[in-house]
């Protein structure tokens, strides 16, 4: 199993970001993605959650802000963040089970 996070950078708050996660090793159209995130000092947080079928969850704090997605013709799971909080910063990672990438940063700072 192998998941790749790109797009974290440093941005305004209010502003967007687009997380991707490219993955490999196992049978992606049949999987469900999940993406965390660490903040400084605090423990992993579930953010959001896509199944097989293209249903999702979302963690209270981000509802109605991120929208998770898919493209199983390019086994990548994206997370589409908007209106960006300070509360937001974190390393945000893709997993499977307890398969997890290295992570992408994101830093939401004026």
């Amino acid at each position: 199993v192998q998941l790749v996070e790109s797009g974290g950078d440093l941005v305004q708050p209010g502003g967007s970001l687009r997380l991707s996660c490219a993955a490999s090793g196992f049978t992606f159209i049949t999987s469900a993605i999940t993406w965390a995130r660490q903040a400084p000092g605090k423990g992993l947080e579930w953010v959001s959650k896509i199944y097989s079928g293209g249903e999702t969850l979302y963690a209270d704090s981000v509802k109605g802000r991120f929208t998770i997605s898919r493209d199983n013709a390019r086994n990548t799971v994206y997370l589409q963040m908007n209106s960006l909080k300070p509360e937001d910063t974190a390393v945000y990672y893709c997993a499977i089970g307890s398969n997890r990438g290295r992570g992408t940063q994101v830093t939401v700072s004026s």
